[in-house]
């Protein structure tokens, strides 16, 4: 990440306030998915306790990302956003964040070196708490009590005391968040990152790996790269993209109660900024053009995402895009497909012809896990990762066939050996999830589906001819 400083003579002239838009409109919508908080004066003390805090992220950062996305939009990057499915109170580690973030750059560094194409880095972290759910209740053993919202609402323990939403849960959510971006910022401008430690990347469970030994192939290719360009006299010292890298946080703006607080007009652009992240998305299950996460989110200037599932229609489409980018800006809207591996072909081809007809600029971008979960034989939620593979082969397929470009990849995934996905190179299967099953949520992929994951996409967009070709490969 990095703190872009603007300028008045700098500033985007692009950017206007959202005509009858403030940061408690949305308000005035009906709010799907978000919990009904029973002590009131407990919100208001934990929102006015947010108030008064300093924002995540500032607007430089978001401007910036959003500058890189307009890359992705016109062909010229590819955006890679991954992370967990819900942050966790109790798995909250420096190891954990250190790891994730590992298996981010060794993604970037495959795909940069086989696709020779810029990566934008957005995980899903520093605020991904909140979970949409398919019903309001879940039922165990005759037992019917509120569902598990994520750490940031309730508790996971089935108990009557653990689903009452506690408004406080909001603070430590920001607090872990704030120490999150702060480890995250350490390592993306400490050294951690520097293009001459490629090698000492991998993961001791991915080393050992058919993965493994494929980058540590790619990691000797950079290394001869390093030395060359080194000899030319272009080292650390002198190109910054070579010991540092951007990397940006986002999440599912789901808990408006939670957005609202910590929204700030930024004193150059004057433009309220989301303050929880450098990219916000809408949920498939919250995306009402008259919704009030449609309406929260079209006021901020903060990069946008709208997962778009089976029920989006054309028409649907092309309204949400003209309430969220009203200006056609390049860079501010991402559209995440998630339709599952056996429907891509059903429902994107219209979209992005209908898209792509009335000029719209967007950034094009694969979801391949929400669709593509399965309940095992063992009783587990999983998502095998051949359908997440064949997910990702159709959207390029069909993108290719549309004449759009495949702009990026949005998964669920984590540094840890988590046994939550069936197959890939080490071929786990039903009766392997029981071994290290940790998400609270959704099955994730581990680092070594991850890595596998990367060179099929570098594969991929390899086939791909960008418009343009930069010189200047950031990782």
């Amino acid at each position: 990440m990095m703190n872009a400083t603007l300028t008045p003579s700098t500033a985007p002239r692009d950017l206007a306030p959202a005509k009858g838009w403030s940061a408690d409109s949305w308000r005035g919508k009906t709010g799907l998915q978000m919990p009904d908080y029973p002590d009131a004066e407990a919100l208001k003390a934990a929102t006015d306790r947010l108030g008064m805090l300093p924002p995540l992220v500032f607007a430089g950062e978001a401007l910036d990302l959003r500058r890189r996305l307009g890359e992705v939009a016109q062909g010229r990057a590819f955006l890679l956003q991954g992370g967990d499915c819900a942050e966790s109170f109790s798995e909250f580690s420096a190891d954990n964040i250190r790891d994730t973030f590992r298996v981010m750059l060794q993604m970037a560094v495959v795909l940069t070196y086989g696709a020779k194409l810029p990566v934008v880095k957005v995980g899903r972290m520093a605020g991904q708490f909140a979970k949409p759910r398919s019903a309001p209740t879940e039922t165990v053993k005759g037992v019917e009590l509120p569902s598990y919202r994520g750490d940031i609402v309730n508790e996971l323990a089935f108990t009557p005391e653990a689903r009452i939403p506690n408004p406080h849960k909001m603070v430590d959510a920001y607090l872990q968040s704030a120490a999150t971006l702060n480890l995250l910022r350490a390592f993306a401008s400490g050294g951690y990152a520097d293009l001459h430690r490629v090698a000492n990347w991998n993961l001791g469970f991915v080393a050992n790996s058919a993965e493994g030994e494929r980058y540590s192939r790619i990691a000797e290719g950079v290394a001869d790269a390093l030395d060359f360009l080194q000899a030319c006299g272009v080292t650390p010292s002198t190109a910054a993209s070579m010991r540092s890298v951007s990397f940006f946080t986002s999440h599912e703006a789901l808990l408006l109660e939670y957005e609202q607080p910590l929204v700030r007009v930024d004193s150059i652009t004057g433009m309220p900024v989301a303050g929880t992240g450098h990219m916000l998305w809408i949920g498939d299950r919250t995306r009402q053009p008259d919704g009030a996460h449609v309406e929260f989110c079209r006021g901020v200037l903060n990069p946008i995402g709208l997962k778009c599932g089976p029920s989006m229609t054309t028409d649907g489409l092309l309204e949400l895009i003209d309430l969220l980018n009203p200006q056609n800006v390049p860079g501010r809207l991402t559209l995440i497909n998630r339709f599952g591996h056996d429907k891509v072909g059903d429902h994107l081809p219209a979209l992005i012809r209908a898209v792509e007809s009335e000029g719209r600029h967007v950034v094009w971008s694969c979801d391949p896990m929400h669709g593509n979960t399965i309940k095992s034989d063992s009783g587990f939620k999983t998502r095998p990762f051949e359908r997440v593979l064949g997910e990702v082969k159709s959207f390029f397929e069909v993108c290719h066939a549309e004449g759009a470009y495949p702009g990026g990849v949005h998964f669920e995934m984590t540094g840890q050996d988590v046994t939550e996905c069936t197959g890939g190179m080490q071929q786990l299967g039903g009766e392997d999830l029981s071994k290290r099953y940790h998400t609270a949520c959704d099955p994730r992929l581990n680092a070594s589906q991850s890595l596998e994951l990367a060179f099929l996409l570098a594969e991929e967009l390899e086939k791909t001819a960008p418009k343009h070709r930069q010189a200047d490969l950031e990782l």
